[in-house]
């Protein structure tokens, strides 16, 4: 009877032994959220793909590291020259002067260039475009010291804006995005022959969605894939875009029309990509790719796996209330209440089957409402009151490029002035004897309790 007790002892410490290694090894599996970048494999250091549309981030790899990004750089040098623009500090057509830097720099054929005459003038378009087609980096110089005066206060600017879009861990010592040491000792004042400009995939993505939503113009010049510079001029220069996979080229794509290659030695190859189609876009974002070649080859993978698996969703459409949130109460107005609406499309793309795991809810705030929450009259249709704010219910949500949670303006749907003295004073008089009312009410009902 020992005996037998002891092997029946044996086979149920089995059982439990059995049963116990299945429930550590099942239920972590099923609590663990999927990882996009499981089922992708980017072959590279860091990667992000992103709607462009909203900002959503639908998957990442490593993309918080901060690491090299070469001539992904010129990103932000296209930023300022059209910021510039803009503002009227400069024109598209204005002359630039090529100074001893520049032309140095645009000489060296071991770098991406079209040489530049020492003292020989260009529009602003042309470098422009010379470094946003080409990565022409004497360009990209003469541009930088047209804006800033010099590189060392371009590249001020350049950290400024950093900060300003919250582009996160970054560091900027130069305009191309080349290594400090291929700059032949005129590199800016205060860095290294060793430094080159860091930032994040994240930061990256980021860069690359406001330059789209601020100046989407500047599609128009990155989707070229083959321009002539200074045709019909003293030195043509034949420019092929490095973006090999805009319609035409090597790897095409379709509907990619920008955004920026760059490769150095630490920086591996890298490459931003956008591609718009039907009506969707998506910005990605590949770091330390192992080839010329693989960085296009792993966008795609990535480009696929957007439009392949995501929708473009809209949650409230423009002019609409949120659900359960419809009216504000208005404080001395007019009217009691007003309609509370969404300013624009609360679109996003959401993975195919999963729209009912989003929820948009309203946030009041801003100097129009009070410390109630209720709207203060008067106010003008169109007023922002607050934000709609999208939220995941699924703990695998990779969040927003700005936010964990991305918000969209909240405006009024219609002018209420404010109420003059005899209808606030009636009012009054009609809560006052509503209250009275309700107690007397109450208290009678209170006696046949």
């Amino acid at each position: 009877m020992v005996g037998g007790k002891t092997v029946i002892g044996k086979k149920i410490l089995t059982k439990l032994i059995v049963i116990a290694l299945a429930i550590t090894i099942i239920i972590p599996m099923n609590l663990r959220p999927a990882a996009a970048e499981d089922v992708l494999d980017i072959k590279a250091k860091a990667a992000i793909l992103v709607d462009a549309n909203s900002g959503k981030i639908l998957y990442e790899k490593n993309s918080k590291a901060p690491l090299p990004i070469a001539s992904m750089s010129k990103m932000m040098t296209e930023y300022l020259v059209n910021e510039a623009v803009k503002n009227g500090k400069i024109s598209w057509d204005d002359k630039v002067t090529v100074s001893d830097y520049a032309h140095k720099i645009s000489q060296n054929t071991g770098l991406s260039n079209v040489p530049l005459e020492l003292g020989g003038q260009y529009t602003v378009k042309e470098l422009y475009e010379a470094a946003a087609i080409y990565s022409a980096n004497g360009a990209t110089i003469a541009l930088a010291e047209k804006i800033g005066g010099s590189e060392k206060n371009f590249v001020q600017l350049m950290n400024d804006k950093a900060k300003k879009l919250g582009l996160g861990d970054v560091k900027f010592v130069n305009a191309t995005g080349l290594v400090n040491k291929d700059l032949q000792g005129m590199q800016p004042e205060g860095t290294s022959l060793t430094d080159e400009n860091i930032m994040s995939a994240n930061g990256v993505a980021k860069l690359a969605y406001n330059l789209i939503k601020t100046y989407p113009e500047v599609l128009q010049t990155s989707s070229i894939p083959k321009k002539t510079f200074q045709e019909g001029g003293k030195y043509p220069v034949k420019m092929d875009n490095w973006n090999w996979m805009l319609p035409g080229l090597v790897f095409q794509y379709p509907g990619m029309d920008g955004l920026k290659t760059g490769s150095t030695d630490s920086a591996g190859f890298c490459f931003t990509g956008t591609a718009k189609r039907d009506g969707q876009r998506y910005i990605t974002v590949v770091m330390g790719a192992n080839s010329y070649n693989s960085r296009f080859s792993e966008t795609a993978k990535l480009m696929d796996y957007g439009f392949s698996n995501f929708e473009k969703v809209t949650l409230v459409s423009k002019g609409q209330t949120v659900k359960g949130n419809k009216t504000v109460k208005v404080v001395k107005g007019k009217d009691k209440e007003v309609k509370v609406v969404a300013k624009d499309d609360v679109t996003l793309a959401i993975k195919r089957g999963e729209a009912k795991n989003y929820k948009a809810t309203v946030q009041l705030s801003g100097k129009s409402i009070d410390k109630n929450g209720n709207i203060k009259a008067p106010i003008k249709k169109g007023t922002k009151v607050g934000q709609i704010v999208v939220k995941s219910s699924k703990n695998e949500d990779l969040g927003f490029i700005n936010t964990n949670n991305q918000s969209y303006d909240l405006v009024v749907d219609k002018s209420v002035d404010k109420a003059n003295w005899l209808v606030l004073s009636f009012r009054g008089i009609g809560s006052f004897f509503g209250n009275l009312w309700d107690s007397i009410v109450g208290g009678i009902g209170g006696l046949f309790k």
